[in-house]
């Protein structure tokens, strides 16, 4: 029927996401994905128009399940808990995998080819709403009082700081060395 998706956009969506993270997005083409998710190229135009339409969908299904996540790992009722199970959550998304896939937020902001407004708008979007959630955890009055800085500041280092850890792991691919990292700036941000 005119106007209705022939395939399975869920399975879809999370083919093209697997193809993104992978390949990276400017690598990636429409046949990639076409042949990942078994849905013909011409039906992937039809339904998305192009390959950055198609991407933001994918991301957009990526962020909710990050930021569930996020959200999961900071319910901890102590605070260095939940900052540790925060690093842990995201060390572990980016190891798995052979090879370790990475992050699929740094390594679409660092491909020149992604380089568009509504993509870098989305990784923002993504990236503020973790900060939002660090911050809202540190803002609790029992964190509060053992944090060495203001929930707002600790937040924004405690973002940057899973930027740089992507970045580590792609150089050294040493779990152990990442989560002992993560863990002397925990313990630097708390009193």
């Amino acid at each position: 029927m005119v106007g209705q998706r022939q395939f399975n956009e869920r399975r879809a969506l999370e083919r093209a996401r697997e193809v993104f993270w992978l390949k990276g997005y400017g690598a990636t083409t429409m046949q990639d994905i076409a042949t990942a998710s078994g849905v013909l190229r011409g039906s992937l135009y039809n339904a998305y128009r192009d390959k950055e339409t198609l991407f933001l969908r994918a991301y957009e299904g990526y962020a909710e399940e990050m930021l569930e996540e996020t959200a999961r790992a900071l319910a901890h009722p102590d605070v260095e808990q939940a900052l540790h199970d925060f690093f842990d959550f995201t060390i572990t998304s980016m190891t798995m995998g052979v090879p370790p896939r990475g992050c699929l937020t740094t390594k679409t902001v660092v491909d020149t080819r992604a380089d568009d407004e509504r993509i870098r708008t989305a990784v923002r979007d993504l990236l503020d709403g973790m900060e939002r959630l660090l911050r809202e955890r540190l803002s609790a009055e029992e964190a509060r009082a053992r944090l060495a800085l203001p929930p707002e500041e600790a937040a924004r280092v405690l973002i940057t700081m899973t930027r740089g850890i992507v970045v580590m792991e792609r150089v050294h691919q040493d779990p152990a060395r990442l989560r002992s990292t993560a863990a002397s700036l925990v313990t630097a941000l708390l009193r």
